[in-house]
């Protein structure tokens, strides 16, 4: 995998929209979220040609979204690109790019949820790139960004250092929506639901693996198309799910692993991320996702041995931590870590 170089303070960051158009819908909210990420971080943040366009245009035209990516790529005076937000079309782009490009001007890519498609799409091309938060939501959050957020990006994004132990945050957890539609909201935080730890679900001793997956409703949508994953890439690969804002139920999850175990790859694992269910599913019904899941690697597969880690901080709740695609990371059973062992940028 080719490592993108490090961001520094002053860079240009294109902001992209790959899917719903949702700074053509919400303006105010996407420009809090470029400020935050600004301030934040002391870069300079672009807007892609057709990033602005409201989101019926931007659905009818997929080529536009995927040319913009493809000049954002090729663009020598771009640093890094951040999607605005998510969605459910991008994958409508496939046809559109050039791997080539992506993989001629390595530079570092970041979002989520639909984002998921052009991960993939970059992974083909041999690119890391970062599951993590988006303009709108991540960067815009209502009051500032969270502290975990802002310092698992820094550490992602901004040093070459390896990323080490990631920590599960403890100061508390939102899934709460405030209408973007009502600018007033903006200014209001979001209410927090108490921090719990990480379940280690099972599992044994130390593994360490290749990190790839996404969004599991945008993962399924790729079976069959030629950016789906090669076998070898499952090798002892440690694949992270999260569920999206629609809070599709545990059988979801159950059928996605029940196909991953009849496309053969389930078992060739070495571990399994995944995040706090999204979409509103209050905590007492996360156990139905993990009984689900359980269900599926333990009983039926008889994988009692694979370490799966739960309600872990990514994905649609926020605050949320960094997955950069392809790096090596460790989940020790014992000691019930997890960790990233790699650096993903280079200097």
């Amino acid at each position: 995998m080719i490592k993108p170089k490090k961001l520094r303070h002053g860079d240009r960051i294109a902001a992209i929209s790959l899917s719903w158009g949702g700074p053509g819908k919400f303006p105010h909210r996407y420009e809090a979220g470029k400020r935050q990420l600004q301030e934040a971080f002391d870069v300079e943040v672009v807007e892609t040609r057709h990033a602005l366009r409201d989101p019926d245009w931007l659905h009818r035209n997929p080529k536009a979204r995927a040319d913009d990516l493809m000049e954002a790529f090729a663009n020598p005076a771009i640093n890094g690109i951040v999607s605005t937000i998510g969605g459910d079309d991008s994958i409508r782009l496939l046809p559109h790019v050039d791997p080539e490009v992506i993989r001629s001007n390595p530079k570092v890519l970041m979002g989520y949820s639909d984002t998921t498609i052009t991960h993939w799409m970059c992974f083909h091309a041999g690119l890391v790139t970062f599951y993590g938060p988006s303009v709108m939501a991540g960067f815009a959050e209502n009051g500032g960004i969270f502290p975990y957020t802002r310092a698992a990006v820094h550490q992602a994004l901004f040093s070459a250092q390896p990323l080490g132990p990631v920590a599960p945050n403890d100061d508390g957890w939102t899934v709460e929506r405030l209408d973007w539609a009502v600018p007033e909201n903006q200014h209001r935080p979001r209410e927090l639901n108490p921090s719990e730890p990480w379940q280690f679900l099972q599992g044994q001793g130390v593994v360490e693996g290749r990190l790839v997956g996404g969004c599991l409703e945008v993962v399924e949508c790729m079976r069959g198309t030629p950016f789906w994953l090669p076998d070898a890439v499952w090798d002892d690969a440690i694949l992270f799910l999260e569920t999206s804002q629609d809070a599709p139920p545990p059988s979801t999850m159950k059928s996605a692993l029940r196909s991953y175990a009849s496309m053969g790859f389930l078992s060739k694992l070495a571990g399994i991320l995944v995040g706090r269910p999204g979409g509103g599913v209050p905590p007492q019904q996360f156990e139905q996702y993990e009984q689900a899941i359980l269900q599926v690697v333990a009983e039926e597969e008889g994988l009692t041995h694979l370490p799966i880690l739960t309600r872990m901080d990514f994905g649609h709740t926020d605050p949320m931590f960094v997955l950069p695609y392809g790096v090596l990371a460790q989940i020790d059973c014992a000691q019930r870590t997890f960790s990233i062992l790699e650096n993903a940028v280079v200097e």
